[in-house]
């Protein structure tokens, strides 16, 4: 219910995300104690506001929309609700009476479909070697978290989000993966396969795609990954921003164990104890504009943050996009455990 997203104007951004991420509204409402509407806060709201360094513990008002487009009860027909949807592309509109929050209509609401024709590849040809014994016989995009693989746990992610057009990249015990997803027609897609008969990197196996993939940005994802991000939202947010290609971004905190002492010559300008460091990290998601996917020549060996770098080096853009949801890489034995323990517990 979208009175669920409703929240106080002293909310801090972590809270917000909390209302955001388990309200199927995808949006939170900024309201007085009459339910005034005084903002609207949306995921790339706050992800804007986490690039410009706002912290999580800040009130929600440094990033919220103080000016959303709303409807009033008049305009809130589902011809005039689908017609703001569609060419804003929004994913809620806030109907409101003399300032007051009165009803959200959302995409959902309406039933406009969100079929997404752009390719997914997901690198699925790792040998998994820090998750031996587990994976001597079976690829690890193919361990199961709970009762599905990891690699159609990443899929059913896509698929509820629309997405139709897969291209798996195998190198170790290929067939079980083949066996398993077939043509894809069992989940209602399609699913084709590219081998590297030598691993090619993180990226060398973009030069084995198939030329007919068409002119729409094209979404790779490592196959070792669990992650709650929506990728209809990460490809409508790289999109707008009209770069050449789009990493998506973790934030990772790393405390100094001892004071930090700066100095002058011999003098102490400062002390501080244990401080924190922050980082942007590469969360092994990508979004990547065709004239990039076709740099990269068959059988030549690259990385993904190579391939994005010489874009930049050539005055190229290319973005990035903050995660704040569920996110794991399992590369360990402790990270596995930590999934299945995650899965059990909804994520």
């Amino acid at each position: 219910m979208w009175q669920k997203a409703m929240i106080r104007p002293d909310y801090t951004i972590r809270e917000t995300l909390s209302v955001i991420d388990h309200e199927a509204i995808r949006a939170a409402f900024v309201v007085d104690d009459e339910r005034r509407l005084l903002g609207m806060v949306t995921d790339g709201d706050i992800r804007r506001g986490l690039l410009k360094g706002v912290g999580l513990d800040a009130p929600v008002s440094e990033v919220m929309n103080r000016k959303p487009t709303v409807c009033s009860s008049e305009e809130s027909s589902p011809d005039r609700i689908r017609s703001l949807l569609e060419s804003r592309r929004f994913l809620q509109v806030p109907v409101v009476e003399d300032g007051v929050l009165v009803d959200v209509v959302t995409y959902d609401d309406l039933h406009v479909t969100h079929r997404k024709d752009n390719p997914v590849f997901i690198m699925a040809g790792g040998f998994g070697t820090r998750l031996r014994p587990l994976t001597d016989n079976c690829p690890k995009p193919m361990l199961k978290v709970g009762e599905k693989p990891i690699l159609e746990l990443i899929m059913d992610r896509f698929i509820h989000h629309g997405f139709h057009r897969f291209y798996l990249s195998t190198h170790y015990m290929a067939d079980i993966i083949r066996d398993h997803f077939g043509d894809g027609s069992k989940w209602g897609v399609t699913v084709q396969y590219v081998h590297e008969d030598e691993p090619l990197g993180t990226g060398g196996a973009l030069g084995l795609l198939p030329d007919d993939l068409g002119d729409l940005p094209l979404i790779v994802m490592n196959g070792d990954l669990l992650t709650k991000v929506d990728f209809a939202r990460l490809l409508d947010y790289h999109c707008a921003r009209g770069v050449a290609a789009t990493m998506c971004v973790r934030e990772y905190e790393h405390q100094v164990p001892f004071g930090v002492i700066s100095i002058d010559g011999i003098m102490i300008t400062e002390m501080v104890e244990k401080p924190v460091q922050r980082f942007f990290v590469n969360a092994g998601i990508y979004v990547l504009e065709p004239r990039l996917v076709q740099r990269v020549e068959a059988g030549n060996r690259i990385d993904m943050p190579t391939l994005l770098q010489s874009e930049i080096d050539q005055g190229g853009k290319v973005g990035t996009f903050p995660i704040h949801e569920y996110w794991l890489d399992i590369g360990r034995m402790d990270d596995f455990q930590r999934a299945q323990q995650d899965f059990s517990c909804g994520f």
